[in-house]
């Protein structure tokens, strides 16, 4: 039995819609009450107004592109370039994300040209539907890296998990899932790993370290901060979103933020146990619209 069927029976029963009976969510705690939460909501913020709204407020729709040059990589007699590593998380394609926004971020990743793209998940927000899924496959598809990888979030398995997938895939993205890739020369020392989503899934951390094989560098992909206890002091980098940086913060801080590691690394650069951690504050929204002092932004490494 893989990791994805065993996932399958942590998930937390749900009245379904019409539009889910032909699959099984496997994300965990999702209860009656945040089902009828999502399914008032996607009867009021029917034709994705609160988003549109939104963007035309002035400067809503900029993204940040934060940029990090790390030495991870072991002294080597093979002469390597810096690996560039560009992320991106929490797309949130739906209802109160401004479409203008996602277009200037995936206008940023195409200029960023990296060799790596990394997706942290939470690619919607409510219901993964066919328009979305297209959506999804045709900006993923659209960014020139050599190699795409991506993990899924809490909201992606809290819908259908598996047409979200297939969109990533037919856009030439691997979905790790306690699992890694490991690149080719000249960075043939690095592997990817992408852990299962800490909270909703089935994180299986020696299941994804024991992937890397013999790479001397181990980069982690999850999606939110919890996946920390599963890998610290065996990755030279994690990154990670979720948090949305609490999505509407403080000046210097944010008002909420959920998870232990959350609350404690809400955004930005960390220092951890044999590495990095990044935590990403995302581009989309969930619940309203609105973000305050937690810009949208993507990330670039230049690791050497």
């Amino acid at each position: 039995m893989t990791a994805s069927e065993e996932n399958v029976t942590n998930y937390f029963s749900r009245p379904a819609t019409a539009s889910e009976t032909a699959f099984s969510p496997r994300g965990r705690f999702y209860g009656k009450t945040k089902a009828f939460i999502e399914r008032t909501l996607s009867h009021l913020y029917v034709g994705d107004w609160p988003g549109r709204l939104w963007g035309r407020i002035p400067g809503t729709t900029e993204v940040r592109v934060i940029r990090h040059e790390l030495t991870l990589r072991a002294p080597s007699e093979v002469r390597r370039p810096p690996l560039r590593l560009a992320f991106a998380s929490d797309l949130h394609l739906g209802p109160t994300t401004p479409r203008r926004l996602l277009d200037r971020a995936f206008a940023e990743l195409e200029k960023l040209a990296p060799d790596v793209i990394a997706f942290g998940g939470d690619y919607v927000f409510l219901a993964a539907t066919d328009a979305r899924a297209k959506e999804l496959e045709a900006r993923v598809r659209d960014v020139p890296a050599r190699f795409k990888v991506a993990v899924l979030g809490n909201h992606d398995l809290w819908t259908d998990h598996r047409r979200i997938e297939d969109a990533l895939t037919r856009a030439g993205a691997t979905v790790l899932v306690n699992d890694a890739i490991r690149l080719p020369a000249p960075h043939d020392d690095v592997a990817i790993l992408g852990l299962d989503e800490p909270w909703t899934g089935a994180p299986d951390g020696p299941r994804a370290i024991a992937a890397c094989g013999d790479a001397t560098t181990r980069i982690a992909i999850a999606h939110a901060p919890d996946a920390l206890p599963h890998l610290e002091g065996d990755v030279a980098l994690l990154v990670c979103g979720h948090t949305h940086g609490g999505q509407v913060a403080l000046p210097r801080r944010p008002l909420y933020v959920h998870g232990r590691y959350g609350k404690r690394y809400p955004f930005g650069m960390h220092a951890i146990e044999g590495g990095h951690l990044f935590v990403s504050r995302g581009l989309g929204g969930v619940e309203i619209p609105v973000r305050l002092f937690a810009p949208p932004d993507v990330a670039l490494f230049s690791i050497s």
